[in-house]
């Protein structure tokens, strides 16, 4: 899985990409995430692509064109396959594992538009439709705002690179395929805190795992 993100701030997905499950899967070849600044597509000499949007109101609107090449400039994994265009906004489809596991399944190649500002000229939809008959699907993580499509875009390659075989390493890793509880618990059986113990549910303790299990499933309740 390759995933192409087109965002005028690459170095914020640095951190998070250089840690854990997802830096190991980026250097084992299971991931492979590339970055596409619209900047470097601006025609003008100072890199500027935010103009005032039409019909008045606050902020800065992402000019379409460099949006454009940014798409078209996305070195794909496999050319013969189409690949899938997510374009990060608050009043798309709610993003959940069902996706994730479908668009891992399904897509070799996906491209996260990252807005900000005031957002990205909506004519980039049409255009891509249009030019390369790449399907567009516009998502949500969650029904609030955020300042920028970075944050969303990286729950969203977090989530889907769970699903593809190797990344996790054992598929009874994911939490989404077993019945796992939200409270978990390790060593020490018990502990003192200010002079109360806190000891683990006795049912865990137990070796029974059909009433281990019964128990997580109740949790969920």
């Amino acid at each position: 899985m390759v995933f192409h993100i087109i965002t005028l701030f690459p170095s914020a997905f640095r951190s998070y990409l250089g840690e854990s499950i997802l830096k190991r899967a980026i250097e084992d070849g299971k991931i492979k995430v590339q970055f596409y600044n619209p900047r470097e597509y601006a025609e003008n000499k100072w890199r500027r692509i935010d103009r005032a949007p039409y019909g008045g109101g606050p902020g800065m609107v992402i000019q379409a064109l460099p949006v454009i090449e940014a798409v078209a400039s996305c070195k794909l994994k496999d050319k013969k396959k189409k690949p899938l265009i997510i374009w990060l906004t608050p009043g798309g489809k709610q993003f959940d594992t069902k996706i994730a596991k479908t668009y891992a399944k399904k897509f070799t190649d996906i491209i996260f538009i990252c807005g900000r500002y005031e957002g990205i000229d909506a004519r980039v939809k049409q255009a891509v439709k249009n030019a390369f008959k790449i399907k567009v699907d516009e998502v949500s993580v969650g029904p609030y705002v955020v300042t920028g499509g970075e944050l969303p875009a990286m729950v969203m390659v977090d989530s889907i690179s769970r699903q593809i075989p190797g990344v996790l390493g054992d598929l009874a890793s994911l939490e989404e395929n077993r019945v796992a509880s939200p409270d978990v618990y390790t060593r020490p059986e018990i502990f003192k805190f200010k002079g109360k113990n806190y000891r683990v549910p006795k049912i865990l303790l137990s070796g029974h795992h059909q009433k281990i299990e019964n128990w997580r499933k109740n949790l969920h309740r």
